[in-house]
């Protein structure tokens, strides 16, 4: 099936002979290849800029019972 629509959507555009026209470009085809490689360096260094977040505060050691298997750390009303 969607071979079908392949090969007839190449018919269609080969049958016609008449060719559109491109959407002219407000610049030149490099300019939109170096704006995406800027615009992503700049979204790695603000990605890059969070991986200290850990060393802010010095680590607490975290009490664990050993007798429990699952350490309950929600607050829930007695009861549920």
């Amino acid at each position: 099936m969607l071979f079908q629509q392949i090969a007839t959507s190449i018919a269609a555009q080969t049958e016609g002979g008449a060719h559109e026209e491109a959407a002219p470009l407000w610049a030149e085809p490099w300019v939109f290849g170096v704006s995406m490689f800027a615009l992503l360096l700049v979204l790695m260094f603000v990605a890059l800029s969070y991986t200290n977040l850990g060393n802010r505060h010095e680590a607490v050691e975290e009490h664990s019972d050993p007798h429990r298997q699952h350490p309950n750390k929600h607050t829930h009303k007695p009861g549920h």
